[in-house]
């Protein structure tokens, strides 16, 4: 059956600590940087939705040990009441950041409508705590807040934690693998992980065909998929905020994504991370949006 197709626009940067010579991280641009490579007009979207997100800042918050948030909650909460306002289990939707701390009010609403599984495609594994991170940044600890890890005033929005259950996440591209504490943390729980080296070996469209049994044979009521743009190559995807020279091409992508986006059983996708302030002349963004588009909608025919 046909799917309608959502857009929703969710641009935060609240998650990302800001560099030296940025006045604040460029990703809130994303949803109207890829309007100009007409990515809504090809998409062809049934309804386009938006949350503007608070003014950049660098609040260090004590109590959780992660920069600004109670601002991050706060969204966070307004972004599941967005997406539980329009659910249609019959609608795949795409959902733009902004960082990957967007992960956290998609996982709420996801958890409020039922039990969901996880693919979660990324250059890191954003599997740490608070006391582990380096910047206090939520980017950096998405995945181990919707795990239930860390403090509960981000875990357990709502009295809803954890938003996923490990065993029902698959990690997959993780191209750092020289912090052996990093990674540790990780392969001590219950994620089904594979670090960039596996996946390869196992397959992308294996990988996913592997996910996807899980899905089925534990009779979920869905799943959603995390796409952050620093999974790619550095040579194709340079436009990030914390750049890894190993990673996926465009092929391996169709590879492990088309079976996904092709289950009903899809929530949809988010995309993070891709800083139009790094790519002024499309040079990234053109292909990542033509790639997207042409997975997605092969979804449709």
């Amino acid at each position: 059956m046909k799917r309608d197709i959502n857009i929703f626009e969710f641009p935060l940067n609240l998650g990302l600590t800001k560099k030296d010579h940025e006045v604040e991280p460029g990703v809130r641009k994303l949803p109207d940087w890829l309007k100009k490579f007409d990515f809504h007009k090809r998409i062809s979207p049934h309804r386009v939705f938006r949350l503007e997100a608070p003014k950049y800042a660098m609040s260090f918050d004590e109590e959780s040990g992660v920069r600004n948030a109670d601002k991050i909650i706060e969204y966070a909460k307004q972004q599941a009441e967005l997406l539980l306002q329009n659910y249609d289990k019959n609608v795949f939707n795409i959902i733009l950041g902004g960082d990957c701390s967007i992960l956290i009010g998609n996982a709420v609403a996801l958890r409020k409508i039922g039990n969901f599984g996880l693919f979660y495609l990324d250059g890191h594994t954003d599997f740490i705590p608070p006391h582990l991170s380096e910047t206090g940044g939520a980017a950096g600890m998405d995945l181990a807040i919707v795990s239930g890890i860390g403090h509960n005033k981000l875990t357990d929005i709502n009295g809803l934690k954890p938003y996923f259950q490990e065993d029902n996440i698959f990690c997959c591209g993780n191209a750092e693998t020289d912090d052996e504490e990093y990674v540790n943390q990780i392969i001590n729980s219950q994620i089904h992980y594979f670090d960039l080296e596996n996946l390869r070996k196992n397959g992308f469209r294996k990988t996913a065909e592997d996910f996807l049994k899980i899905i089925t044979e534990k009779q979920l009521d869905g799943f959603f998929i995390h796409l952050d743009a620093d999974i790619l190559k550095d040579e194709i995807m340079a436009a990030v905020d914390s750049r890894t020279e190993d990673g996926i091409d465009y092929h391996n992508l169709h590879e492990i994504l088309t079976p996904l986006v092709e289950s009903p059983k899809c929530f949809g996708i988010e995309m993070t991370i891709l800083d139009p302030d790094y790519d002024k002349e499309g040079v990234y963004t053109r292909p990542f949006a033509d790639n997207l588009i042409q997975i997605i909608k092969n979804k449709e025919d």
